[in-house]
């Protein structure tokens, strides 16, 4: 238990887009790009450049990428189209593909929703689990936003 308290540094109830704009973000895209649901639609409409997402062509487990001044934003492919459902195993692909990406491109900092486990039904905890695993051996200061509906 101690790699999670190290690799997760906290989670926060509020809006992820409330970070500070020197974390990179992430997070879970359908290969087709579709973003009509959910958070996606808010990455849509604050960072747009579908084009330059569809011209990387990334497929299921891997991770497009954008740059937003000096930070970069994560879109982790982890199903083929919008309709259908991700897996633990294509998340945790996608995963190390953006970790390859951060570690090249000294990225410490990252801020992510409960990746997977909104529209997409993954598990947090299970979800949670995998997070730790692959930044497990990484000094990076990881902040997970959970949504609260403003009442």
């Amino acid at each position: 238990m101690r790699t999670i308290k190290k690799v997760l540094k906290k989670e926060v109830n509020g809006d992820l887009f409330s970070c500070k704009n020197n974390y990179s973000m992430c997070h879970c895209v359908a290969a087709d790009l579709r973003m009509g649901k959910g958070i996606a639609v808010k990455f849509r409409n604050k960072f747009g450049q579908l084009l330059n997402l569809q011209k990387q062509n990334v497929q299921p487990g891997g991770v497009a990428i954008l740059q937003d001044q000096q930070r970069f934003v994560y879109y982790l492919v982890t199903k083929k189209s919008s309709w259908g459902k991700p897996t633990y195993e294509l998340l945790h692909s996608s995963l190390i593909a953006m970790r390859e990406h951060m570690i090249s491109h000294q990225v410490q900092k990252l801020a992510m929703p409960r990746i997977g486990c909104g529209l997409d039904g993954l598990k947090w905890p299970k979800v949670k689990e995998i997070v730790c695993e692959v930044f497990s051996k990484d000094a990076l200061e990881l902040v997970v936003y959970n949504y609260v509906a403003h009442k």
